[in-house]
């Protein structure tokens, strides 16, 4: 047999690759609906290195706007430019959290003030409610400049817009504003009314997620007793507690990728707070300071500090009214009726002291 009789054998009997005859329209269609359902960064990497066909429409502006939150979900002791350079391409196709997370990472961890807070308001501008809550947060502190630059008007304009999409944090960060009259007239009842619905909504996205929680406990009917797993001022979940202003305790609300990557990257990254600056005590946060003694701190044990009264709320169920003061001085606050025994929090900025209970 000939050279050229086996090659026109071999070429009939190799199968005819099907991706390749599939159309470009529908690569795209499918790429675009996948890109917003990763569950991490490799999903959609695993995409970019299968073949050269994929990896040009995954990189199409029209996928790369619609790639999801956990996408960017990068660790901080991986970080890299490569990660930088994909973040700045989603964020150039107009992805809100590409953009969030990027201005994020260059405002704090990169101090790129400018660019920094210039992406967060592109997301803002796209109604990206973490947006709008960081930047408020900003505006409360003067983050990236002196105490002169604070605006409080302007961060409860942010929080407010930010409370309209949805943003837990964002409504009751703009209760507490209300009700101590911080950047906006004193209004104790709306304020009040405003930290319910921020435990309402709290309390709401937590039940949902219970649906598919399955705590490792022996017995069946326990489980799935909602009073057991979500008991009002009993004994928390174990492994799961969390916070509400009015003390019910249901499983902790999912952190946004960014602020895990903020208190990884600085508690790794320890050189890069000096001069006394800090992170916020909250666990979930991950803001450090911009200069020193920007944020305010417990006014009853002054040994905590944080970015907003949002994570001092959070924060205080979460662990703090424990370390706090001894137990039987907050439960008393408590038996009495008080705010929950939140304590308040001080200024110490230029040696000025300005209670906020």
């Amino acid at each position: 047999m000939g050279t050229a009789q086996r090659k026109r054998l071999r070429k009939i009997s190799e199968k005819p690759d099907l991706f390749d005859q599939l159309p470009d329209d529908l690569v795209l269609h499918i790429l675009f609906k996948l890109s917003s359902s990763a569950s991490c960064p490799s999903d959609f990497i695993n995409i970019l290195i299968t073949c050269k066909r994929l990896r040009q429409f995954a990189l199409d502006p029209l996928v790369l706007s619609r790639v999801g939150v956990k996408t960017f979900a990068v660790k901080a002791e991986r970080w890299s430019d490569s990660s930088h350079q994909f973040l700045k391409k989603c964020a150039n196709a107009g992805n809100r959290e590409a953009l969030y997370t990027l201005g994020m990472i260059r405002f704090y961890c990169l101090q790129n003030r400018g660019s920094g807070a210039s992406l967060m308001a592109k997301a803002a501008i796209k109604s990206h409610a973490s947006a709008l809550y960081s930047l408020a947060v900003i505006q409360f502190n003067g983050s990236g400049g002196s105490k002169n630059d604070k605006n409080l008007r302007a961060g409860v304009a942010l929080c407010a817009r930010a409370a309209v999409q949805g943003h837990i944090d964002a409504l009751r960060e703009l209760g507490h504003c209300l009700q101590d009259g911080y950047g906006v007239p004193r209004d104790i009842v709306q304020g009040r009314r405003f930290l319910v619905q921020a435990n309402a909504k709290e309390l709401a996205l937590s039940l949902r997620s219970m649906l598919t929680w399955k705590p490792q406990q022996q017995h069946v009917d326990e489980q799935q007793n909602l009073h057991y797993a979500c008991s009002v001022m009993g004994t928390p979940i174990t492994g799961c507690p969390l916070l509400s202003d009015f003390g019910c305790n249901v499983p902790a609300r999912e952190v946004h990728p960014v602020n895990e990557f903020l208190k990884e990257w600085f508690e790794s990254r320890p050189e890069m707070l000096d001069h006394g600056l800090r992170l916020c005590s909250h666990s979930g946060c991950g803001r450090p300071e911009t200069r020193p003694r920007e944020f305010r701190r417990c006014s009853v044990c002054g040994t905590v500090n944080y970015c907003s009264r949002g994570c001092q709320a959070l924060d205080w169920k979460l662990r703090h009214k424990v370390e706090c003061a001894p137990m039987e001085q907050w439960q008393g606050v408590l038996e009495d009726g008080g705010d929950n025994g939140i304590g308040g929090m001080v200024e110490i900025e230029e040696g000025e002291d300005v209670a906020l209970v």
